[in-house]
C-alpha cells in the first residue's frame, strides 16, 4: 500500500520519504493568511493566519468555532470572503480540484449508503478518485484491513455499529493514497474504547504511511494523546498554535505515587503528613491535577531543588511504603487553558479569550 513510488512527490509544500526511508523537504502543508469567511449575520472565520507542517495536527474549538468552515475552504468547496490559503502548495481559490486529488476527507456526519457493503463503497470512492478498477480493489482491501474491517468488508453498511461506520469513512479518505487527510470530529458518537481505537488508527496513518493529518475535535484530551501540534480557534479567531510538547511542558512539580501498607492503610495520606511536616508543599493530585492517572492516590510535591527528590525518597523508605513512581509531571492541555483564565468554549475545558492572537501557557 502507500509506497513512495505512488506519491505525488513533486507537489510543493509536503514531506515525502524515499525508498530508504529518508525524509526530505519538510515544509508547510497548510497555510492561511488573514483568512475570513463572513455570512450575513455570522463571521465564521476572522483573519485567521496559521501554518501547519507535516505530522498530526489537532484543530480544536467548540461547535461553531469555525472548524468545519475552515475545512470546506481548504478543500476548495467554499470561497473565502477575504485572505488566502494554500494546501500542499496549491491555492484553494484556483486549484481546488488539484487539492481534492491529493487530500482525503472524512466528514463529521453520517453519509454512508446503508444498502451497500464497505468494499463496494470504498471501491467506488477509489474509482471516483481516478484509480483504475484493479488498483481500486487492491487499495480497498489493503485499506479496510488497516482500519480493522477486513473480516466485515462484505456486510451491508446499514448493519454496522457507529464505530465501524467511522472506520468506513476513514477508509474512503485513505484509499486513494492522499498526501494529507482532513478528519472532521472522527470520534463523534464513539464509546471510550472505540475512541481510543480511532485515535490509535489516526496516529498510525502518519507513523506507518507518512500521511499528514489535520483532525478536528472539541475535546482537548484526545488531541494531547494523538497530535504533534495543536491549533486552537474560537469564534473564527486563532487563540494559539503550538506543539503538543509546548502545551504539556514539564512543571517544577513531582507526581509521587505510593502503595498502602498494614501500618499505613492510606499511604498517600501518611506521606503527605510526613512531607508537610518536613516543610514541603504537598497537595493531592485531585485538587489541581484533574485527569492525572491515579489522581486519587497521587501527591503533587513542589520541587524547588534537587534535594526534594532525596527528601521524598527517604521519607517513603522511613514509612515503609512502596514507591510506585516519582516523576516530574507535565501539564495537561486542559489545565493550561484553565490556568490561563479561560472562558469556556471547548467542551471539557475553557479556552483563552485574548483577541486576535495566541495565548500564553500558564
Amino acid at each position: 500500500m502507500y509506497t513512495s513510488s505512488t506519491r505525488n512527490n513533486h507537489v510543493p509544500g509536503v514531506r515525502w520519504r524515499t525508498a530508504r526511508g529518508t525524509t526530505v523537504m519538510r515544509v508547510t502543508v497548510i497555510a492561511t493568511e488573514s483568512l475570513s469567511k463572513r455570512y450575513p449575520r455570522v463571521t465564521a472565520l476572522d483573519r485567521l493566519t496559521m501554518q501547519i507542517e507535516p505530522g498530526v495536527t489537532g484543530l480544536v474549538g467548540a461547535n461553531g468555532a469555525g472548524k468545519s468552515t475552515l475545512i470546506k475552504i481548504l478543500l476548495g468547496l467554499s470561497p473565502a470572503s477575504e485572505g488566502t490559503a494554500s494546501v500542499l502548495g496549491l491555492d484553494v481559490a484556483t486549484e481546488g480540484g488539484a487539492i481534492r486529488e491529493r487530500v482525503g476527507y472524512m466528514p463529521e456526519h453520517d453519509c454512508l449508503p446503508p444498502d451497500v457493503s464497505a468494499t463496494e463503497f470504498v471501491v467506488h470512492m477509489a474509482r471516483m478518485s481516478g484509480l483504475p478498477a484493479s488498483a481500486a480493489r487492491e487499495r480497498t482491501a489493503d485499506t479496510l484491513r488497516h482500519v480493522g474491517l477486513y473480516e466485515e468488508r462484505y456486510r451491508p453498511i446499514g448493519g454496522y455499529s457507529t464505530g465501524m461506520k467511522q472506520r468506513v469513512k476513514l477508509a474512503q479518505a485513505l484509499v486513494h493514497d492522499p498526501r494529507l487527510v482532513l478528519l472532521d470530529e472522527p470520534t463523534n458518537g464513539l464509546d471510550p474504547v472505540g475512541r481510543d481505537d480511532m485515535l490509535g488508527l489516526i496516529r498510525r496513518v502518519h507513523t506507518d504511511f507518512g500521511i499528514s493529518v489535520l483532525v478536528t475535535s472539541h475535546l482537548l484530551g484526545e488531541l494531547e494523546r494523538t497530535c504533534d501540534h495543536v491549533v486552537v480557534i474560537d469564534g473564527g479567531k486563532l487563540l494559539r498554535s503550538s506543539s503538543t510538547a509546548d502545551f504539556t511542558q514539564e512543571t517544577a512539580t513531582l507526581a509521587v505515587e505510593v502503595t498502602d501498607t498494614d501500618a499505613h492503610p492510606d499511604g498517600a495520606a501518611a506521606l503527605r503528613a510526613a512531607l508537610t511536616g518536613a516543610g514541603l508543599t504537598v497537595a493531592p493530585a485531585g485538587a489541581g491535577g484533574e485527569g492525572l492517572p491515579g489522581a486519587g492516590h497521587v501527591l503533587l510535591v513542589e520541587a524547588g531543588s534537587d534535594s526534594v527528590y532525596d527528601a521524598v525518597r527517604d521519607t517513603v523508605a522511613e514509612l515503609g511504603l512502596g514507591l510506585v513512581r516519582m516523576e516530574q509531571r507535565r501539564h495537561h492541555i486542559a489545565e493550561v487553558f484553565q490556568t490561563s483564565g479561560a472562558a469556556g468554549t471547548t467542551g471539557t475545558t475553557g479556552t483563552a479569550t485574548e483577541k486576535g492572537g495566541s495565548t500564553d501557557a500558564a
